[in-house]
């Protein structure tokens, strides 16, 4: 993780997850077909909602799984989902966990999803490592390709931390952004741990024992 110089008008603090050159567009393509499966399935004529056991809707390399949820409607043009129990989003290399999620799909594809648990959980595989975080809300929009963290957010690449009120996350280039704006009285930290430097043999370390 390399620290950067930070903007006095807009940020305190930036960290790059060892971003690579090239990374991979993470916008979704409004044509790829949205998959619905489920155990089962029921309508409630009276409130116009669907309701869905052990569901998992994809598109693309994008997914969402949980033990329920509930919806306005099959109009993925528009419409707003509730998923809960064991909630999972799937992302670039990784995955997002919690208890619940509000999902808002437009023009046939994921706006965003908003994750709350005690915590919610955040974790990217990186040629390097795990970069992992955890939150009390997680923020997904996958057309910016950002996961913003609320409320205690965490980061780690595996070596490094740094915590704040209010972290944001860039999946392409591996970078977390603490903008003092988002931070109200919280302070943001960082734990920095020294390169271990390898110490040239002594004569001594390189004799034969006897």
């Amino acid at each position: 993780m390399r620290f950067m110089a930070p903007s006095a008008a807009s940020l305190i603090a930036v960290l790059a997850f060892n971003a690579t050159a090239g990374a991979a567009d993470v916008r979704l393509d409004e044509n790829q077909p949205i998959q619905l499966d489920a155990r089962s399935s029921d309508f409630d004529y009276k409130s116009s909602t669907l309701f869905f056991k052990e569901v998992r809707i994809s598109q693309g390399r994008l997914w969402i799984e949980a033990d329920s949820a509930n919806a306005n409607g099959l109009n993925f043009d528009s419409s707003n989902w509730r998923f809960t129990g064991h909630v999972r989003v799937g992302l670039i290399d990784g995955t997002l966990e919690s208890a619940d999620a509000q999902v808002t799909f437009k023009h046939n594809q994921v706006e965003v999803a908003d994750i709350a648990g005690a915590p919610a959980m955040f974790e990217q595989k990186r040629p390097n490592g795990v970069a992992r975080g955890r939150a009390s809300h997680i923020e997904y929009r996958p057309n910016l390709g950002t996961v913003r963290l609320t409320g205690d957010a965490w980061l780690s690449d595996g070596t490094n931390e740094i915590s704040g009120a209010t972290l944001v996350y860039d999946l392409v280039n591996q970078r977390v952004v603490a903008n003092p704006d988002d931070q109200g009285d919280q302070r943001v930290r960082l734990t920095i741990q020294p390169k271990k430097i390898e110490k040239n043999p002594t004569p001594a370390d390189t004799k034969p024992k006897p």
